[in-house]
């Protein structure tokens, strides 16, 4: 059916445990040609069957496997992992909720593939070889699926560049106006699908910025890099005092202000600044907050950087400690992979050493449960949010 690519003996307990990747240096022999982007069956040194998957001989990770079935990939075969992974979504996804992830990549047996849904609209990103040829495909999949009005393709990640495929934000069929109201935890938000971050909106955190009720009730808050005002949303709706919300981007301030007017939080403040300074000057002021928020962009996205990125984290939580009242709360995140949470718990113990508090840690958690993890592959496991009491 497909041309075959053997695995070297010595590389086959990883895969065969049931991570995704195959890379050069675990493939022994390859029958057949196969063409890149194409598709190939996958069988150990021994010829046992292992899976099907597509190939990519200019990428770090040559084959990625689509299914361990010997079955045809095809439009039915998309149908069906799309169908898995709405079942999964209408089990963890709640009833105030309409922005939620449908398909998580590897996690959802779609390697290389991203699909948000923002109400009656979706966003996918393709982001292999292997998958551009089907992405007509598994649009048609998702409106027979989900009956969505529109869809936008984001493009525009910079890893399409590995696999050797350009970038760009296009319309999958009728254009439409990219800027949407969801709904989250029953708050009303505004997301840009065309050009907000990551597919327009950070939905790993829905179900975390539902967690910081408790530790914001009635104290005042601080939310650095606050994108829209996520976060600062939540903790209005959930009784702050008053929030103040921090980030770099004019857009991400006015949507901010936008979010906090669409749920009549008028306690909400923005301001335009870059967090580390705005930190810095808060500390020189003696200001202090009954729960600071911290949840930046990924400071690493290499191993090579991870150095600067440690820095970078250690200071922007040491300087937070610092502005949070005796006895309230950092609340704190890294989406950073190559950050593991040992390595993320043993900075934040650093940086309340060096600011000369005592901390505690109330809570450990990671990404949403529309944002599964394939427990064969760490590399679906990415988010660290860590709640600290902080004295």
């Amino acid at each position: 059916m497909y041309p075959t690519v053997y695995l070297q003996k010595e590389r086959r307990p990883r895969i065969m445990a049931g991570h995704p990747w195959i890379f050069q240096s675990d493939i022994g022999r390859i029958a057949g040609t196969p063409l890149a982007g194409g598709l190939v069956r996958v069988q150990n040194h021994a010829g046992a069957f292992v899976g099907v998957g597509y190939y990519n001989p200019d990428s770090q990770i040559t084959v990625r496997l689509l299914t361990r079935q010997d079955e045809e990939i095809n439009p039915h075969f998309f149908q069906r992992r799309i169908g898995e992974a709405l079942s999964l979504r209408q089990k963890v996804v709640d009833k105030d909720t309409t922005a939620y992830r449908l398909v998580h990549s590897e996690a959802d047996y779609l390697p290389g593939l991203i699909v948000d849904i923002y109400g009656q609209y979706a966003v996918m990103q393709v982001l292999t070889l292997g998958l551009e040829p089907y992405t007509e495909i598994i649009a048609e999949c998702l409106r027979d699926t989900l009956g969505i009005k529109g869809l936008v393709l984001r493009n525009d990640v910079s890893v399409r560049r590995l696999e050797g495929l350009d970038l760009g934000v296009s319309f999958l069929g009728d254009s439409f106006s990219p800027q949407v109201e969801v709904k989250e935890n029953g708050l009303r938000l505004e997301v840009n699908l065309w050009s907000g971050q990551k597919t327009g909106y950070f939905l790993d955190q829905r179900e975390n910025r539902a967690f910081i009720r408790p530790f914001v009730q009635g104290v005042r808050v601080l939310d650095c890099f606050s994108h829209t005002g996520s976060f600062a949303v939540h903790a209005a709706h959930f009784g702050a005092s008053e929030v103040t919300a921090v980030d770099i981007a004019a857009t991400a301030v006015e949507g901010t202000l936008k979010n906090a007017a669409l749920n009549n939080l008028p306690n909400i403040s923005a301001v335009m600044a870059n967090a580390f300074d705005f930190l810095r000057e808060q500390v020189d002021a003696r200001e202090r907050y009954g729960a600071v928020l911290i949840d930046p962009p990924a400071f690493t996205k290499s191993k090579a950087s991870l150095p600067a990125a440690r820095r970078g984290y250690k200071e922007v939580n040491l300087r937070g400690m610092k502005l949070v009242s005796p006895g309230g709360y950092l609340v704190t995140s890294s989406c950073s992979y190559h950050l593991s949470r040992e390595d993320f718990l043993a900075i934040l113990n650093e940086a309340a050493a060096d600011a000369h508090r005592q901390v505690k840690v109330v809570a450990i958690r990671g990404q949403a449960m529309d944002h599964p993890l394939l427990l064969a592959a760490r590399e679906t496991s990415y988010l660290k949010f860590v709640v600290l009491q902080v004295w």
